[in-house]
Protein backbone atom coordinates (compact mmCIF):
# COMPACT_ATOMS: atom_id res chain seq x y z
CA UNK A 1 0.00 0.00 0.00
CA UNK A 2 2.97 2.54 0.81
CA UNK A 3 4.48 1.84 -2.45
CA UNK A 4 1.34 2.40 -3.98
CA UNK A 5 0.71 5.35 -2.75
CA UNK A 6 4.27 6.84 -3.29
CA UNK A 7 4.23 5.89 -6.70
CA UNK A 8 0.72 8.00 -7.03
CA UNK A 9 2.23 10.73 -5.55
CA UNK A 10 5.27 10.94 -7.67
CA UNK A 11 3.49 10.74 -10.95
CA UNK A 12 0.42 12.93 -9.69
CA UNK A 13 2.70 15.48 -9.03
CA UNK A 14 5.27 14.85 -12.27
CA UNK A 15 2.04 15.38 -14.34
CA UNK A 16 1.02 18.32 -12.18
CA UNK A 17 4.79 19.96 -12.68
CA UNK A 18 4.51 19.67 -16.62
CA UNK A 19 1.01 21.12 -16.77
CA UNK A 20 2.43 24.26 -14.47
CA UNK A 21 4.91 24.44 -16.40
CA UNK A 22 3.14 24.03 -20.03
CA UNK A 23 -0.45 24.89 -19.52
CA UNK A 24 -1.38 22.60 -22.77
CA UNK A 25 -4.65 21.06 -21.52
CA UNK A 26 -5.67 24.07 -19.19
CA UNK A 27 -5.22 26.43 -22.05
CA UNK A 28 -6.76 24.05 -24.70
CA UNK A 29 -9.43 23.79 -22.40
CA UNK A 30 -10.17 26.93 -21.34
CA UNK A 31 -10.31 27.97 -25.01
CA UNK A 32 -13.09 25.22 -26.08
CA UNK A 33 -15.59 26.31 -23.19
CA UNK A 34 -14.93 29.81 -23.39
CA UNK A 35 -16.01 29.49 -27.05
CA UNK A 36 -19.33 27.35 -25.89
CA UNK A 37 -20.62 29.86 -23.57
CA UNK A 38 -20.13 32.66 -26.17
CA UNK A 39 -21.67 30.71 -28.98
CA UNK A 40 -24.52 29.66 -26.72
CA UNK A 41 -25.25 33.79 -25.39
CA UNK A 42 -25.12 35.04 -28.85
CA UNK A 43 -27.68 31.89 -30.40
CA UNK A 44 -30.28 32.71 -28.04
CA UNK A 45 -31.33 35.02 -25.05
CA UNK A 46 -33.18 32.71 -22.58
CA UNK A 47 -35.51 34.27 -19.63
CA UNK A 48 -34.51 33.53 -16.30
CA UNK A 49 -36.89 30.69 -15.72
CA UNK A 50 -35.78 29.06 -19.37
CA UNK A 51 -32.13 29.84 -18.78
CA UNK A 52 -32.43 27.52 -15.12
CA UNK A 53 -33.80 24.67 -17.38
CA UNK A 54 -31.41 24.60 -20.00
CA UNK A 55 -28.33 26.00 -17.95
CA UNK A 56 -27.34 22.24 -16.62
CA UNK A 57 -27.40 20.78 -20.21
CA UNK A 58 -25.35 23.48 -21.59
CA UNK A 59 -22.72 23.65 -18.48
CA UNK A 60 -22.32 20.06 -18.42
CA UNK A 61 -22.61 19.91 -22.70
CA UNK A 62 -19.18 22.29 -22.56
CA UNK A 63 -17.42 20.95 -19.50
CA UNK A 64 -17.31 17.20 -21.35
CA UNK A 65 -16.10 18.08 -24.37
CA UNK A 66 -13.31 20.85 -23.31
CA UNK A 67 -12.66 17.81 -20.84
CA UNK A 68 -11.85 15.42 -23.84
CA UNK A 69 -9.31 17.58 -25.06
CA UNK A 70 -7.05 17.23 -22.18
CA UNK A 71 -8.08 13.59 -21.66
CA UNK A 72 -6.62 13.05 -25.30
CA UNK A 73 -3.13 14.46 -23.62
CA UNK A 74 -3.39 12.49 -20.63
CA UNK A 75 -0.94 9.52 -21.91
CA UNK A 76 0.61 10.97 -24.92
CA UNK A 77 3.46 12.49 -22.59
CA UNK A 78 4.34 8.82 -21.41
CA UNK A 79 4.89 7.92 -25.44
CA UNK A 80 7.92 10.04 -25.56
CA UNK A 81 11.12 8.41 -25.07
CA UNK A 82 9.29 5.04 -23.94
CA UNK A 83 7.99 6.12 -20.73
CA UNK A 84 4.72 3.99 -20.58
CA UNK A 85 7.04 0.94 -22.24
CA UNK A 86 9.43 1.66 -19.70
CA UNK A 87 6.54 1.57 -16.64
CA UNK A 88 4.90 -1.82 -18.29
CA UNK A 89 8.15 -3.50 -17.01
CA UNK A 90 9.12 -2.09 -13.85
CA UNK A 91 7.21 -3.91 -10.91
CA UNK A 92 5.33 -0.61 -10.57
CA UNK A 93 1.68 -1.60 -9.37
CA UNK A 94 -0.49 -0.58 -12.86
CA UNK A 95 -3.51 0.92 -10.69
CA UNK A 96 -1.70 3.64 -9.17
CA UNK A 97 -0.28 5.34 -12.78
CA UNK A 98 -4.13 5.22 -13.54
CA UNK A 99 -5.22 6.57 -10.08
CA UNK A 100 -2.35 9.34 -10.26
CA UNK A 101 -3.48 9.97 -14.03
CA UNK A 102 -7.43 10.04 -13.14
CA UNK A 103 -6.56 12.01 -10.35
CA UNK A 104 -4.53 14.81 -12.65
CA UNK A 105 -7.79 15.02 -14.75
CA UNK A 106 -9.60 15.49 -12.30
CA UNK A 107 -7.89 18.31 -10.64
CA UNK A 108 -7.34 19.62 -14.29
CA UNK A 109 -10.80 19.20 -15.38
CA UNK A 110 -11.82 21.09 -11.61
CA UNK A 111 -9.72 23.98 -12.20
CA UNK A 112 -11.75 24.89 -15.84
CA UNK A 113 -15.44 24.11 -13.83
CA UNK A 114 -13.99 26.95 -10.88
CA UNK A 115 -12.78 29.51 -13.58
CA UNK A 116 -15.93 28.64 -16.12
CA UNK A 117 -18.61 28.49 -14.09
CA UNK A 118 -18.59 32.41 -12.57
CA UNK A 119 -18.99 32.82 -16.54
CA UNK A 120 -22.14 30.87 -16.64
CA UNK A 121 -23.76 32.22 -14.05
CA UNK A 122 -23.02 36.11 -15.31
CA UNK A 123 -24.03 35.25 -19.12
CA UNK A 124 -27.34 33.58 -18.25
CA UNK A 125 -28.03 35.16 -14.90
CA UNK A 126 -28.16 31.67 -12.71
CA UNK A 127 -29.76 31.54 -9.68
CA UNK A 128 -30.49 28.45 -7.34
CA UNK A 129 -33.81 28.01 -6.99
CA UNK A 130 -33.34 24.88 -4.97
CA UNK A 131 -30.48 23.95 -2.02
CA UNK A 132 -27.24 25.36 -3.43
CA UNK A 133 -25.26 23.31 -1.72
CA UNK A 134 -25.98 20.13 -3.68
CA UNK A 135 -24.13 21.41 -6.57
CA UNK A 136 -20.87 20.10 -4.80
CA UNK A 137 -21.59 17.16 -4.43
CA UNK A 138 -22.86 16.90 -8.09
CA UNK A 139 -20.12 18.54 -9.61
CA UNK A 140 -17.67 16.62 -8.16
CA UNK A 141 -19.07 13.02 -8.65
CA UNK A 142 -19.78 14.52 -11.87
CA UNK A 143 -16.42 15.01 -12.73
CA UNK A 144 -14.94 11.83 -11.35
CA UNK A 145 -17.65 10.00 -13.85
CA UNK A 146 -16.34 11.76 -16.83
CA UNK A 147 -12.61 11.99 -16.04
CA UNK A 148 -12.17 8.09 -14.80
CA UNK A 149 -13.95 6.60 -17.98
CA UNK A 150 -11.93 9.23 -20.21
CA UNK A 151 -8.56 8.28 -18.50
CA UNK A 152 -9.19 4.53 -19.11
CA UNK A 153 -10.81 5.23 -22.68
CA UNK A 154 -7.62 7.44 -22.88
CA UNK A 155 -5.52 4.33 -22.49
CA UNK A 156 -7.53 1.90 -24.67
CA UNK A 157 -7.66 3.78 -27.73
CA UNK A 158 -3.67 5.36 -27.06
CA UNK A 159 -2.31 3.06 -29.67
CA UNK A 160 -4.65 3.97 -32.10
CA UNK A 161 -3.63 5.72 -35.35
CA UNK A 162 -6.29 8.21 -34.91
CA UNK A 163 -6.78 8.32 -30.75
CA UNK A 164 -8.26 11.74 -30.68
CA UNK A 165 -11.24 10.43 -33.30
CA UNK A 166 -11.34 6.98 -31.19
CA UNK A 167 -11.45 8.57 -27.29
CA UNK A 168 -14.98 10.20 -27.76
CA UNK A 169 -16.64 7.34 -29.61
CA UNK A 170 -15.66 5.05 -26.65
CA UNK A 171 -16.41 7.95 -24.25
CA UNK A 172 -19.58 9.48 -24.87
CA UNK A 173 -21.79 6.07 -24.99
CA UNK A 174 -21.06 4.83 -22.06
CA UNK A 175 -21.48 8.78 -20.45
CA UNK A 176 -24.35 9.28 -21.45
CA UNK A 177 -26.31 8.11 -18.06
CA UNK A 178 -23.75 10.08 -15.67
CA UNK A 179 -24.54 12.96 -18.44
CA UNK A 180 -27.99 12.60 -17.88
CA UNK A 181 -27.89 12.50 -14.13
CA UNK A 182 -25.38 15.64 -14.01
CA UNK A 183 -27.80 17.65 -16.09
CA UNK A 184 -30.94 16.68 -14.38
CA UNK A 185 -29.32 17.05 -10.83
CA UNK A 186 -28.66 20.78 -12.29
CA UNK A 187 -31.64 21.49 -13.28
CA UNK A 188 -33.61 20.65 -10.54
CA UNK A 189 -31.37 22.38 -8.01
CA UNK A 190 -31.54 25.95 -10.03
CA UNK A 191 -35.12 25.16 -10.61
CA UNK A 192 -36.33 23.83 -7.27
CA UNK A 193 -38.97 21.65 -8.95
CA UNK A 194 -37.43 18.77 -7.54
CA UNK A 195 -35.32 16.75 -5.01
CA UNK A 196 -31.74 15.69 -6.41
CA UNK A 197 -30.49 13.62 -3.99
CA UNK A 198 -31.72 10.94 -6.44
CA UNK A 199 -29.09 11.84 -8.96
CA UNK A 200 -26.59 12.16 -6.49
CA UNK A 201 -27.19 8.61 -5.25
CA UNK A 202 -26.89 7.32 -8.81
CA UNK A 203 -23.86 9.41 -9.24
CA UNK A 204 -22.39 7.68 -6.45
CA UNK A 205 -22.76 4.42 -7.66
CA UNK A 206 -21.47 5.04 -10.90
CA UNK A 207 -18.79 6.29 -9.47
CA UNK A 208 -18.28 3.42 -7.61
CA UNK A 209 -18.81 0.50 -10.23
CA UNK A 210 -16.57 2.24 -13.40
CA UNK A 211 -13.59 3.02 -11.11
CA UNK A 212 -13.48 -0.65 -9.62
CA UNK A 213 -14.21 -1.54 -13.54
CA UNK A 214 -11.49 0.37 -14.83
CA UNK A 215 -9.04 -1.04 -12.19
CA UNK A 216 -9.46 -4.19 -12.95
CA UNK A 217 -9.35 -3.97 -16.53
CA UNK A 218 -6.31 -1.49 -16.80
CA UNK A 219 -3.74 -3.95 -16.30
CA UNK A 220 -5.14 -5.45 -19.76
CA UNK A 221 -5.06 -2.48 -21.55
CA UNK A 222 -1.75 -1.54 -20.08
CA UNK A 223 -0.17 -4.65 -20.96
CA UNK A 224 -2.20 -4.60 -24.71
CA UNK A 225 0.43 -3.61 -27.92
Amino acid sequence: MSRLSGILRATLAKDLRLEWRSKDAINAMLFFALLVVVIFSFSFDPLAEESRRIAGGLIWVAFLFAAVTALNQTWARELRNQVLDAYRISPAPANSLFLAKALGNFIFVGVLEALMTPLFVIFYNLRAIGPAWELIPVSVLGTWALVVNGTFFAAMSLRTRSREIMLPLLLFPISIPALLAMVSATTNILTGEDSAKSWIVFLFTYDVVFTCVSLLLFDLVLDAE
